[in-house]
């Protein structure tokens, strides 16, 4: 009588026990989203100390010209060189429309300019008129901008109405990164908890723009969270105990003269945001994969969803392990070329600061990445479970799990 009324408080109490697991993703989501906004508000760029630039001689003012006209001819200082005679109309600026002459020495590391060219000119105000303005670049932004049209057609046909909600969520992630990550950091508030707190807004907008407001979604969310959190603390005790300066390139050291910037903090925020991609992309296989294999087999349990989850997790790592190493040591190609170079031995180079930062951001990039496979295939596999246990055993439907 006992076991009967016992079996009978356990039929009684299991439903509101499977209902508490199936709303925990929602409720932990929900806490870290509270969690991300208190973040947001505490750490709100507003504008009030960031330095001017402009104070060490760092020009603004950069306005586009078409080149009219080109001409080689001797250099008039010195004849035995040869210069070229380059006319620009302004299209911007307060000059807008009149034409500027430009003289520029032929070298091999000169640019070459052509008729109908688009090029962006310095232009500095205080200057005589002839010195106002200067070359500083070509004009690339109708290339960029037909390549950002061919990716979103490309994204958009093949995904269709996911590829647009994807191209929504990288576009919010823009905006995190122009509104609020760097006016943040540019304030001076702490690079690593800014990019902590960016990269968990762009994690939420991201994913579930494109994969919608699912448990599934949900899962993978905190999958991806979690292992966020992992790299910002080995980031941050990788960089304590390397004790880099930040001093790896110009515009780090244009940045320490200017002001109160936290250099080796900018080095824990690029890994963090860096990362960010790959953990995300990781985490959504693996949420899915666990949930279609819950849909397949729903007699698995918890124990063999995680063993066949982790097995194409492996898979997954071992075709990504590369994706960080491969894409940092691309930027820095020209930096590779130039240790070849010098003769330098592997054991020389690496210790070289500029170096060294790229490969603790590859390697606490790839731990991070590597821990987001068990702790996303562990959280799919006992949200999945409990939700078809929820469903009824002798149900036909329970064989789909719900997203």
């Amino acid at each position: 009588m006992t076991d009967d009324r016992g079996a009978d408080l356990q039929r009684f109490l299991e439903p509101e026990r499977v209902g508490v697991i199936r709303a925990l993703p929602i409720i932990l989501v929900v806490f870290l989203g509270l969690a991300t906004l208190v973040g947001v508000v505490v750490l709100r760029p507003t504008g009030e100390e960031r330095p001017d630039l402009s104070e060490i001689g760092i020009n603004p003012n950069i306005f586009e010209a078409v080149v009219v006209s080109t001409v080689e001819a001797p250099c008039a200082s010195n004849p035995e060189v040869l210069c070229v005679d380059v006319g620009l109309r302004l299209t911007e600026g307060p000059d807008a429309g009149t034409v500027f002459p430009l003289v520029m020495v032929v070298s091999d590391t000169s640019p070459t300019f052509t008729v109908g060219e688009r090029v962006v000119l310095d232009y500095q105000e205080d200057a005589e008129p002839e010195f106002r303005y200067s070359y500083f670049d070509r004009q690339r932004r109708p290339v960029l901008l037909w390549l950002g049209v061919l990716f979103a057609l490309v994204v958009v046909g093949l995904g269709r109405m996911r590829g647009f909600a994807a191209l929504v969520g990288l576009g919010a992630s823009i905006v995190v990164l122009l509104q609020f990550v760097i006016p943040a950091i540019l304030d001076g508030r702490d690079p690593l908890w800014v990019a902590i707190v960016g990269a968990s807004i762009i994690a939420f907008l991201a994913l579930y723009a494109a994969h919608g407001f699912t448990r599934m979604t949900s899962v993978a969310l905190l999958g991806t969270l979690a292992a966020l959190i992992l790299t910002a603390a080995l980031s941050w005790v990788a960089v304590e105990a390397a004790r880099f300066s930040g001093l790896t390139v110009d515009e780090a050291f244009i940045l320490s003269i200017a002001g109160h910037f936290d250099l080796s903090g900018l080095i824990l925020a690029g890994t963090v945001l860096g990362a960010l991609g790959a953990i995300d992309d990781i985490t959504v296989t693996q949420a899915s994969t666990v949930w279609e294999l819950h849909a397949l087999r729903p007699d698995l349990g918890k124990r063999g969803l995680v063993r066949s989850g982790l097995k194409v997790g492996r898979d997954h790592v071992a075709s990504t392990v590369n994706t960080l190493l491969l894409a940092y040591a691309g930027a820095a190609m020209p930096l590779m070329l130039f240790f070849v170079l010098a003769n330098q031995s592997i054991g020389t180079v690496l210790n070289s600061e500029i170096v060294a930062v790229e490969v603790v951001r590859t390697l606490v990039g790839s731990i991070g990445l590597v821990a987001a496979v068990p702790v996303t295939t562990w959280l799919a596999a006992v949200f999945a479970a409990e939700e078809f246990s929820g469903a009824g055993h002798g149900h036909a439907g329970a064989r789909t799990a719900r997203r």
